[in-house]
Formats: C-alpha cells, structure tokens, sequence
C-alpha cells in the first residue's frame, strides 16, 4: 500500500509542470516573462522600424515647417521614439530579438517626399501631417492586436507604452489640421462593429446552443481549469489513502 502512496505522490508532482506550460506552436519560447513567439518579435522589430524614419521625419518638421503647430508634432516624434527606441533596445536584447538598422523602402520615399518638398511651404506640411498620420493608424491597430493576444508581461507593458506613444503623435498630428480624412486609402474608415447585445445569427440548419448553458460553461471556463480539479481530488484520495493506513498500522502496534 505505501508503495502505492509513493507512486501516486510521484504522479501528483510530476503532473504539475504539465499544467503550468502551455504549448503554443512552432515559433514559441519560454522567456522569464512568458511565452514569446512570432507576434511579439514583429512588434519589437516594427516599432524599430517606425523609429528609423519617424525620427528624422520629427526633425524635417522643426527644420522645415512654419507651421507652429507641424513644429510641435515634430517635437512630440523626436522625444516620443528617442524612448521608444531605448525601450525597444533593451527589451531585443533581453529577449535575444534582432533589430532593424535602416528604413524600409516605403518609409525611405516617404522621408524622400519630405526632402524633396519645398521649406515653409503648405507641401511640405501637407506631405509631413498626412504620411505620418497614416502610418501611425496602421501601426497603431497593430499595436492593439498584439497588445490584446500576447502572453508574455513584458511584451504586453511594451505594447501599452507603445501605443500610448503612438496615439500622442496621432493627436498632435490631426491638431495641425493638414490631415485628408477624405482619402480613405491612406486612412481606411473605421468598420461599424456590431452591438455586443446583439447575437449574430445561427447558421442554416444548426440549432442555436442554449443561452443559460452557454454562460455555465463560460463561468466553469474562467474559473480553476480541469485539471488543476482532478489534481486536487488525487491529492484529497492520496491523503485519505494514507491517514487510513497509518491508522490501521497503529492498532495493529496498540490492540
């Protein structure tokens, strides 16, 4: 019987590290913060990337602008990636990430509309606010979508600074009133979500899953996981088992 205890004890430890990891796919490692896979390495690259032409688009405004207020979105970019690029070193180097060390072609043209646009000129204030703009509202959503999916701490506290940063240089852009919102492919319009207390409907021929249950099932969900509940009852079983043979050892000792 107490060979019996010991195997179960032996099962209940080494069952427990099978709970606490999740495989997560190809891609994946176990960082000190959590998971890290695909999604959080694009972040930290693309954030370095927004920083390779951001910055210098920042200074163009200061430099070439008369417009007090494209002057002051270009300090918001300066300051705002000097922080985002120390943070992005760092947190690459913690999390063995590479970085890129030049600007993408799009961005490259991008900065290259600027040089080429005359100083103190409406073009050059029209080219900073809108290629600019447009640019943070992608960067933007996908800041978000890794923000809302990533298991991993220090991902997920990066992507917040991240997208604070990035909605500061969206305000102080649309500020200098040179943003087109007409153009709809620089800055897609916003899709109409569907109100949350509405249920889309069943498809054809599939009966609809019962509300009540469907919200049971939700509530055991969130709660403690099977596993760790069937743990538990081999631990209560493992303790039963053996305060029943302790006490049979010990009338056996004192009839």
């Amino acid at each position: 019987m107490r060979i019996l205890l010991v195997a179960l004890l032996a099962l209940l430890l080494g069952a427990q590290p099978a709970f606490a990891q999740q495989d997560l796919g190809p891609g994946y490692v176990q960082t000190q913060f959590g998971p890290m896979g695909p999604a959080g390495r694009d972040l930290l690259q693309k954030v370095a990337l927004a920083g390779l032409w951001e910055g210098p688009a920042g200074r163009m405004g200061l430099d070439k602008s008369a417009n007090p207020k494209v002057r002051e979105a270009g300090r918001h970019l300066i300051e705002g990636h000097a922080d985002l690029d120390r943070r992005t070193v760092e947190l690459a180097r913690t999390l063995n990430v590479q970085l890129p060390t030049q600007p993408n072609e799009s961005q490259q043209g991008w900065l290259n509309e600027m040089t080429a646009a005359p100083a103190r000129s409406p073009e050059f204030d029209r080219v900073f606010a809108n290629r600019l703009r447009a640019a943070h509202g992608v960067v933007y959503k996908f800041l978000a979508t890794v923000r809302t999916g990533t298991r991993n701490t220090a991902i997920r506290d990066y992507a917040k600074v991240c997208m604070d940063t990035v909605l500061d240089h969206m305000t102080v852009l649309e500020a200098t009133g040179m943003v087109d919102f007409n153009d709809t492919e620089a800055i897609p319009l916003a899709l109409v979500a569907q109100p949350s207390s509405v249920a889309p409907p069943a498809p054809v021929g599939v009966p609809q899953q019962n509300t009540q249950y469907s919200q049971q099932q939700q509530q055991q969900g969130d709660g403690v996981p099977d596993g760790l509940i069937g743990l538990g009852v081999l631990a209560l079983v493992v303790a039963g088992l053996w305060f029943w043979t302790s006490g049979r050892s010990s009338r056996r000792m004192h009839p």
